[in-house]
């Protein structure tokens, strides 16, 4: 019985089609891939290595230099995965009161600034006998260099890419000119800043954020005669461990909350004081299991002011009452009423000048220390600070009064600076600039509201953190980069040296965040 015409027919186009595939097999596969992949998008091609998913930019850390540097690595087309062991993100960039420092800039010039080129120096100065030592191991001149230098363009982009308002320009301690930017309105500079790049990161498709997610080592591949090659991380979220491949930016901040551990190891003479950070260790030994050398790790800072709660004062955990408050005119008085400081000196010097005189008791047991000193702020002060005032009033913080119902003491205080403000003249102690203080000397202050709250010195800042450097790698014996790993922020140490300049750690987050992005994005895409 013979077959039928179509079984003839399609018996001969078989044999066709297979003559044709020994001939032209990469049309064939190549006609099929496409044909698998239109009706499949997720579906990747086995043929072509090149379709694969390149590994994502694993950003450790959500504060302000993880923030720059994810922005940084998706523009640079490269995929995002930030983890952060805190339940929300932000770090404590998102807590940061004072501003972005910034030289050159237009804000500057529209505050009638027409020239700063006093930000280098202004900061070797603040680093002190730190900026001479260690320099096998790090480049402090270049870093500083880079920090100072790219100011402008951080000011710019913060203020540009993400529509934060930077206008009000101001003069913080260790300064010569004004160059700390925030905005007029009444959210903190840090706040400003991180959310609106919050905002901007979980538009991206291409990025993602694990919260609560505590990496606990980096994944490291040996490599003959060349060290080793840093591959992802180890994270543990929800009891579960995770292996992630990637290349790292390691921002996961200092150690100033870490009391019992590495504050405690590198300055247990500042044990008992409070923090403005909270109380978690810090992550330095991860980067210490592979080789990372450590810079400046004894350089602390203790700012010298953190509120005092009234309603809870011997609490160890402080917020901290900015430094724009004293750059826009207010002072500080000892526990007897009466100035003993230049306001407006390093945060290194006022600290030590509040810790010089005599320390409240030990009300909790535990070996704590904490001052009596007030601050003070007179109308102008407080209007120039009005977007921080009124948080800090609503929380107790600082209460206003008039200027009769202070102490003789500090009425006296009062009527002495403000002569000095009228005389651009501090004789006591030398203060230059006055900020936005107008009160006048004498009975006609007498009915004018002035905003105080008690102060004291907190731990605040580490200088010191892993050596890095200009391409923000962190660095190994000899100065050697370590592969595939980035860091960027408080982590690091060799910018600062013995004291950090007030308005620079915002700034040190975004110059080196954005740094370390684009050569992780860079690296992933190679």
């Amino acid at each position: 019985m013979f077959p039928s015409r179509r079984l003839v027919l399609v018996f001969l186009i078989g044999i066709a089609f297979a003559v044709f595939s020994l001939h032209h097999s990469d049309t064939i596969f190549g006609i099929l891939g496409v044909l698998v992949n239109f009706r499949n998008p997720e579906q990747k091609n086995p043929h072509t290595s090149t379709m694969s998913s390149p590994r994502p930019v694993i950003v450790v850390g959500s504060g302000l230099a993880g923030l720059s540097a994810a922005y940084e690595a998706l523009q640079a087309g490269a995929r995002v995965h930030m983890l952060d062991r805190a339940p929300k993100p932000g770090g404590n960039s998102i807590k940061a009161s004072s501003g972005i420092n910034g030289a050159h800039t237009r804000f500057q010039k529209a505050a009638g600034i027409a020239k700063d080129d006093a930000f280098y120096g202004d900061s070797v100065r603040s680093a002190g006998r730190r900026f001479s030592q260690d320099l096998g191991k790090v480049d402090r001149t270049r870093l500083v260099s880079v920090l100072t230098e790219g100011s402008e363009g951080a000011v710019n982009w913060v203020a540009d890419e993400f529509g934060v308002d930077l206008s009000v320009v101001a003069i913080l301690g260790g300064h010569t000119v004004p160059r700390t930017h925030r905005g007029a309105g009444k959210l903190p500079p840090g706040a400003a800043i991180v959310t609106a790049m919050q905002q901007k990161l979980n538009a991206n498709p291409s990025f993602q954020l694990s919260s609560l997610a505590e990496v606990v080592s980096l994944a490291v591949q040996k490599r003959d005669g060349d060290g080793s090659v840093v591959t992802g991380v180890r994270y543990v979220q929800d009891q579960q461990t995770h292996d992630l491949d990637g290349a790292v930016v390691f921002a996961a901040g200092g150690f100033a909350g870490d009391a019992t551990g590495l504050l405690a190891k590198h300055r247990p003479d500042l044990a008992g004081l409070p923090s403005t950070n909270d109380d978690r260790p810090g992550s330095h030994g991860i980067l210490e299991a592979v080789g990372v050398e450590f810079v400046d790790m004894t350089s602390v800072q203790v700012h010298p002011t953190g509120f005092v709660d009234p309603k809870d004062p011997a609490v160890r955990y402080k917020f901290l009452a900015a430094e724009a408050l004293r750059g826009e005119g207010g002072i500080l008085l000892s526990d007897e009423d009466r100035r003993f400081v230049n306001e407006l000196d390093t945060r290194e010097k006022v600290s030590e000048a509040i810790m010089n005189m005599p320390h409240s008791k030990d009300s909790r047991g535990d070996g704590s220390r904490q001052w009596d000193v007030t601050l003070l702020l007179d109308p102008g002060a407080c209007e120039a600070t009005a977007g921080h005032l009124g948080f800090y009033v609503w929380k107790g913080l600082m209460q206003k009064k008039k200027v009769r119902d202070l102490s003789p003491a500090a009425i006296e205080a009062v009527d002495r600076y403000a002569e000095s403000v009228a005389q651009a003249q501090d004789e006591g102690f030398g203060r230059t600039n006055f900020g936005r203080w107008r009160l006048p000397a004498g009975e006609a202050n007498r009915d004018e509201e002035v905003c105080v709250g008690r102060v004291t010195p907190v731990t605040h800042f580490t200088m010191g953190g892993a050596a890095f450097n200009d391409k923000a790698q962190p660095l190994r014996e000899g100065a050697k980069p370590v592969e595939g790993l980035w860091t960027a922020g408080e982590i690091t140490g060799g910018i600062h040296g013995d004291n950090r300049l007030g308005g620079s750690s915002l700034l040190e987050c975004v110059v080196f965040g954005r740094v370390a992005g684009s050569e992780a994005a860079k690296y992933v895409k190679q």
